[in-house]
């Protein structure tokens, strides 16, 4: 253990408890039926719990694939099948469980592999290396702040030190309370950075959340920069799985399902949800209808608006949830993904993946064949290359290709041999699924509990009580559905951890 994680134990950064789970039999002591709608992280983490608990859990995913934005599907290239995906992720440390869904096919996460270093690139500045820092705060947060050459001595004695304190005193209420109605854009202009250190140490951060500052609330953006950086003993360093998502994670998943007892089924789109004296009713497309006793509803926030609107039940028995889907159900803003199959590769030292900051369009690249060994295998017969480039918030209306052609451009810009790249394949598309963290939506963001008996929701727009964010937001909420379920009927729950609760500052509360 590093000693700054040694030191953070001892001022509470450590894995806390949220839920310890237990309370109840191994197996539900009767029989319990549950439809879970969508097969990503949070559907599938809800099953594999509910299966594991013997309740008689189906999952119903529209798509043909599992994965949800962690998807992955065969692509047919004119020499052979090759893996696409959704995008990349990190897969962080602080991810307990997450992780804990994953050790049921892999207990020793060994397909998970470390990424050394997490730059950051710009055309304007140095390079600025993320992953290298002291994994527990506060060694993290002064390393950062010696290191960084975005922010000098000087450039710390002109911020607005009072404007800075709410990054260290995150709390769960008052953070929301004080800053939900604010913009990133705002607490970022009043922290009086340098441009450089703004563009390089905080606009890049809070695009990973497929938000614009300018339309992200500030609170989200304090609760994210404590869970990832200031409240959390694991640090920025990050795994990633060394095979495609399909084959790493969703085949053997959809297996320990089966095993216990569960079924998934995709490409069964559910179109209405509804309720009864017999219970709950869930209809797919084919006009099959599968009766249940629980339902939790895992898709992305435009899919779930569109689903309780297509469900008139719904607006009876939760009226409450009905109230609250206009406002969810508009997403981010859209994203791009592109991935090229090239002859030729970058320099050899060129990162697995970096970040990138202030190019209009170019988030991030990522380097498949020296990260996924299908693709590896593929560079190795082929002598090219397989880049993967992301635009986290683009500009809507742009067809996919193009938002393709112009990051590449951009990626020039930065890594000047990849002009002499050829393209053999393109794969690109926009995709707008992700949820929107808009000033003032934290009021009306919905919890996993509806205001309808048996009826529970999941995924990463979906409200937490503690600190959680992306993919492991998507795995907790699935995991409380479930624990809400089991808890129903006599079933032990999962035990459920997330990071400190509060900022270092924040006190206990």
């Amino acid at each position: 253990m590093a000693l700054s994680q040694v030191f953070g134990r001892l001022i509470g950064v450590r894995e806390h408890e949220v839920d310890p789970g237990g309370g109840g039999a191994d197996r539900v002591p009767q029989p319990v039926t549950a439809v879970v709608v969508g097969g990503g992280i949070a559907g599938m983490s809800a099953a594999v719990v509910l299966a594991e608990r013997g309740v008689d859990v189906t999952v119903l995913e529209a798509a043909p694939t599992l994965g949800g934005r962690l998807g992955a599907w065969p692509e047919a290239l004119p020499d052979g099948v090759q893996q696409n995906e959704h995008g990349f992720h990190a897969f962080f440390r602080q991810y307990y469980n997450w992780r804990s869904i994953l050790r049921r096919v892999d207990p020793d996460l060994a397909f998970l592999k470390p990424i050394p270093g997490y730059p950051i690139l710009s055309e304007r500045w140095p390079t600025e290396e993320f992953g290298k820092l002291p994994p527990a705060p506060p060694a993290n947060l002064l390393a950062l702040l010696l290191r960084s050459p975005s922010l000098r001595l000087g450039d710390l004695r002109g911020m607005d030190r009072d404007a800075a304190l709410p990054l260290l005193t995150y709390d769960p209420v008052r953070t929301y309370a004080e800053f939900d109605d604010t913009t990133a854009d705002e607490l970022l202009s009043s922290l009086k950075l340098p441009d450089r250190a703004r563009a390089m140490l905080f606009e890049v951060f809070s695009h990973s959340f497929f938000n614009h500052e300018a339309e992200m609330s500030a609170a989200e953006m304090i609760a994210q920069f404590h869970f990832y950086l200031l409240g959390n003993p694991e640090g920025l360093a990050f795994d990633c799985p060394d095979e495609d998502y399909a084959t790493a994670i969703w085949q053997p998943l959809t297996r320990h399902v089966e095993k216990h007892g569960g079924r998934v089924v995709t490409g069964a789109p559910v179109t209405t949800v509804s309720r009864d004296a017999d219970g709950w009713r869930v209809a797919t497309a084919d006009g099959t209808s599968y009766p249940a006793g629980h339902v939790v509803l895992a898709v992305d926030p435009p899919a779930l608006a569109a689903l309780v609107a297509a469900s008139p039940t719904l607006a009876e028995v939760a009226p409450e949830l009905a109230a609250r889907m206009p406002a969810f159900g508009q997403a981010g803003p859209p994203y791009a993904v592109a991935r090229y199959w090239c002859d030729g590769d970058v320099d050899p030292g060129r990162a697995v993946f970096s970040g990138v900051s202030r190019q209009p369009t170019l988030d991030s690249v990522t380097l498949y064949h020296r990260l996924e060994n299908e693709s590896r295998r593929w560079a190795e017969r082929t002598g090219g290359s397989v880049v993967e480039l992301h635009a986290y918030a683009c500009e809507p209306g742009v067809p996919a290709e193009e938002l393709a052609e112009r990051m590449r451009a951009e990626l020039i810009a930065l890594w000047p041999e990849a002009a002499r790249l050829r393209v053999r394949e393109l794969r690109a598309r926009v995709e707008a699924q992700a949820p929107a963290f808009t000033p003032g939506s934290h009021a009306w963001r919905p919890g996993v509990r509806t205001d309808a008996e048996g009826l529970y929701l999941a995924g990463d727009g979906i409200s937490t009580e503690f600190p959680s964010a992306l993919m492991e937001r998507s795995a907790a909420t699935g995991i409380l559905a479930a624990n809400h379920i089991l808890r129903a009927t006599g079933g032990a729950a999962e035990p459920v951890r997330s990071i400190r609760p509060r900022g270092l500052l924040a006190g206990r509360g």
